[in-house]
């Protein structure tokens, strides 16, 4: 093994922000917390409720003014709506215009059903026999 490679794991000191101390193994010299278990919400049970940009105000301000019922909104004119396709349907295909001529459909040369010529024998004649003499 090479001499050197790894750095020293030691006991090291964590120091949390609430003044919270304890020791633990690292690599680093000492440690510094924003917040440890002895602090953190969850582990102490004491969940604190943020109200984010007024949410709770303006619930209870809009449950007032309609005193609890439920309230059914006018629906928008009636506009004229686009067709569109159905998803996963594909657009009819439309004919391509065109002056060129078409090509003529070239059919394989050979007998339906029957046996392909040998590699040495041309189409359509069978292969000569040499009698033993």
């Amino acid at each position: 093994m090479r001499v050197n490679l790894h750095p020293v794991y030691a006991t090291t000191k964590v120091v949390c922000a609430c003044g919270n101390t304890f020791e633990t193994r690292s690599t680093k010299d000492s440690i510094r917390l924003d917040i440890c278990s002895a602090c953190h919400p969850f582990f102490t049970g004491q969940q604190k409720l943020v109200d984010t940009a007024g949410r709770v105000e303006r619930f209870e301000k809009r449950f007032k003014s309609t005193g609890g019922r439920t309230v059914v909104r006018k629906t928008a004119a009636a506009k004229p709506s686009r067709k569109m396709p159905a998803v996963g349907t594909k657009p009819a295909k439309k004919g391509v215009l065109t002056t060129a001529p078409r090509k003529a459909e070239e059919k394989p040369a050979g007998k339906k059903g029957g046996a392909k010529p040998s590699k040495g024998a041309p189409a359509g004649k069978a292969p000569a026999t040499v009698s033993p003499s």
